[in-house]
């Protein structure tokens, strides 16, 4: 019997998710609360709709003609969260050679992802921070995980994108992204790191859902300090888009 997940919503085009044009799963259920998050519509594990992952692998073939030079993504809400649902669907679009990748903050231990990132062409991980007491300030998690979770990437050569938001007041500070830019550039299995610039645009949904938004007065950075951003990360040798 195919496992069932809880499916948030399907992107069927995206070019933002990984390389080339994607799929996008996302999963319902998240604990981090992340003060910056533009889906906090996902949060909540007993919203979003039940599906196997049979299911969603049919609604998938139905754009292989669009993603075949890209492939599929999961993301969130947190797909560790459903391991044992992403490993099914991960075999089935292994089965067809569909590239796959999952986005995640990585808030599992490993002995709970493993098996999924052994499945996985990529691992797109939500980094917050590379300090271990500035975590619990963005998110409910320390870095432990995430940073166990790289050190297992970097054992099994498993490739991985890196995706760290520029936010004023918490990681848009030359020390912090110093810190940061110094600690991915240990590990060979990050191919590239995306710095976000941290927008507004979810902020509604917060209002939707009546969840205080403590983000109100903090600006996007401004294109000096993303230009600042990038060059620190170049200073490093890290391979860094925006």
């Amino acid at each position: 019997m195919s496992r069932k997940g809880k499916i948030h919503s399907i992107e069927t085009f995206s070019t933002v998710d990984g390389p080339g044009i994607r799929l996008v799963v996302f999963l319902q259920g998240c604990f981090l609360e992340c003060i910056y998050c533009h889906n906090p519509d996902s949060w909540n594990f007993k919203a979003g709709k039940e599906k196997t992952a049979l299911e969603v692998f049919e609604k998938i073939k139905e754009y292989e003609t669009y993603i075949k030079n890209g492939g599929i993504t999961i993301s969130g809400g947190e797909p560790f969260l459903q391991p044992e649902f992403c490993l099914e669907l991960l075999s089935l679009c292994k089965k067809e050679k569909i590239h796959t990748a999952i986005e995640t903050a990585a808030s599992t231990p490993v002995e709970v992802s493993k098996e999924v990132i052994n499945n996985l062409n990529l691992l797109i991980l939500d980094l917050k921070t590379a300090e271990k007491n500035a975590a619990k300030k963005i998110c409910k998690i320390d870095i432990k995980n995430p940073v166990e979770t790289l050190k297992y990437c970097e054992k099994i050569k498993k490739d991985v994108w890196v995706r760290h938001v520029l936010l004023s007041g918490f990681t848009l500070k030359k020390e912090k992204l110093n810190k940061t830019a110094e600690f991915l550039k240990e590990f060979s299995c990050i191919k590239r790191v995306e710095l976000l610039p941290f927008h507004k645009m979810g902020e509604f949904k917060w209002q939707e859902l009546k969840i205080p938004y403590s983000l109100k007065e903090v600006k996007p950075p401004t294109d000096e300090e993303i230009n600042t951003a990038i060059e620190i990360f170049k200073n490093h040798k890290v391979n860094v888009v925006v």
